[in-house]
């Protein structure tokens, strides 16, 4: 799968931007909830592996995540329960990290792309499944780019980011317990590459125009929509992206005007 490929890619990148930061490093606080890059690192660990027990051994998958929601009910923290589960630290940390994403990669890359893979929630398809992975490997390594003053050169492969927010349009609503808007405004970004990317109806009444990477970061809530270049008109479009979460879970609030941003310090 193309997707599986991109998902490699995107850790590659992430890959190479550590090779920077040593292990007194990885302490180092993030503006993404003050988590740590090792935090970040072990949250992106822990579902890679979640995702290949997904495709290759669900027993091992249900049987892991039974501690999981136990911690959660109990009133633990994610990243907390996470903590318990994998032990690693540092370099042996990012040793594990890469271990685990190519062989994340390698195995879908091989997989049906139609395959029902069992997750949290609903199941997945494989190719939504890596998809997804490669969304969260890049929204988290925004916040490690951000720490380390570095500004990412993204590349088209940010397009299955883009469909993932897309699709996720009608759930922006749903998970807030709100009826969604009858047709989604038609959306025009400009790619890395300059490509056009359209998407919708040009005649809908709202309309979102710009950067494909700066739409990328307010669906997956990497920068606040105030942050960006984005134009938009109409109000169906101001509530999407003033709320747009492509990911899973309960209704999550964007994070606030001008509190995550490339570091010059």
């Amino acid at each position: 799968m193309e997707q599986a490929k991109a998902f490699l890619e995107e850790s590659l990148d992430l890959d190479a931007l550590l090779g920077d930061v040593d292990t007194l490093g990885l302490s180092r606080p993030t503006g993404f909830k003050a988590w740590s890059i090792e935090t970040i690192l072990r949250h992106l660990h822990f579902w890679n592996q979640m995702a290949l027990w997904a495709l290759e051994d669900t027993a091992q998958l249900q049987e892991t995540l039974v501690p999981v929601m136990e911690g959660l009910t109990s009133g633990g923290s994610l990243t907390e329960v996470e903590a318990q589960i994998v032990l690693a630290e540092g370099d042996a940390l990012v040793s594990d990290w890469r271990a685990t994403y190519q062989q994340l990669a390698q195995a879908y890359s091989q997989a049906d792309p139609a395959q029902r893979c069992p997750w949290v929630g609903p199941s997945m398809s494989a190719r939504s499944c890596i998809t997804a992975r490669q969304m969260e490997t890049w929204a988290h390594g925004q916040a490690i780019y951000d720490e380390l003053g570095r500004v990412r050169a993204n590349t088209d492969r940010l397009h299955n980011i883009i469909i993932l927010g897309i699709n996720t349009f009608g759930w922006t609503f749903k998970v807030r317990g709100e009826a969604a808007p009858e047709q989604m405004p038609y959306v025009e970004l400009t790619a890395p590459s300059g490509t056009l990317w359209t998407f919708g109806d040009e005649k809908s009444a709202s309309t979102i125009k710009g950067a494909a990477e700066e739409f990328a970061q307010v669906v997956t809530q990497t920068r606040h929509v105030e942050d960006t270049q984005l134009c938009y008109e109409g109000e169906d479009a101001k509530r999407w992206l003033y709320n747009a979460q492509c990911f899973a879970g309960g209704p999550n609030p964007p994070p606030a005007p001008g509190s995550r941003f490339v570091r010059t310090d």
